[in-house]
């Protein structure tokens, strides 16, 4: 059963189209890469997914319920999380506190309901002991980090993760990777936008191909990107 469906969905603002009749869906525990070239429409996608923007044409289930015209929060509350390609935590709040901040509005319930999966959480994206520090002196990594727990922190069915490798070393990209993939070993469906792709390629199952807010291919990751259409279009390779 697909835990996300989108039919014919487009967006523009004002002349510019910049998602065009996309269609795909993603099966439940399923880990599906995004890639595209800059401007491609990738981050509208995700903002249509949970709501952030609504689309102009087309629908959008989530577990089978049409949500097109439903609210981020609604969404979020159904069960669908995301982290930000810009890490945008709540600076003055310790690193514990803007986990519960999450768990108990995306979540729906009270502090104490969520006290001990957050701290399970904190431990499982390597932050136990930043728990009590301004997330404002946190690091690139470490604010990576608890993007990623943040959005875990509102128990999600489906995460949605934007270019949450970028800007890291070698070293911390590898340390993230393996902590994403043990996320979906236990069966959290993953949908990731991602330039560093062999981070993301050692994750999804399927990679989705976006040029111009166009889905121009989606299959087998090998596949995908041994075919003449991406490399002349994402990786600028004529061919």
């Amino acid at each position: 059963m697909s835990i996300v469906a989108l039919n014919s969905v487009s967006k523009s603002f004002g002349a510019l189209k910049v998602t065009d009749d996309v269609t795909f869906d993603v099966p439940s525990g399923q880990a599906l890469g995004i890639i595209g070239p800059n401007g491609a429409g990738k981050s509208t996608l995700f903002n249509l997914i949970t709501g952030n923007l609504r689309a102009d044409a087309g629908t959008i289930l989530f577990n089978g319920e049409d949500v097109t015209d439903k609210s981020a929060m609604y969404r979020c509350i159904a069960g669908v999380g995301r982290s930000f390609q810009i890490p945008q935590p709540f600076g003055k709040l310790t690193v514990f506190e803007n986990l519960l901040v999450a768990g108990t509005f995306g979540r729906q319930r009270s502090e104490s309901e969520v006290l001990a999966a957050c701290a399970l959480i904190l431990e499982r994206t390597g932050l136990i002991e930043k728990a009590n520090k301004p997330a404002a002196s946190l690091s690139l990594l470490e604010r990576k980090r608890l993007e990623l727990a943040r959005a875990l922190a509102t128990g999600p069915k489906l995460l949605l993760l934007d270019e949450i490798a970028g800007g890291l070393t070698e070293g911390e990209c590898h340390l993230l990777v393996e902590t994403i993939r043990a996320i979906h070993r236990e069966g959290i469906t993953i949908i990731w936008i991602e330039h560093v792709l062999h981070a993301l390629i050692s994750v999804v199952e399927r990679l989705l191909v976006l040029d111009f807010g166009r889905v121009i291919g989606i299959g087998d990751p090998d596949a995908i990107m041994a075919s003449k259409e991406v490399k002349e279009i994402y990786l600028g390779i004529e061919v």
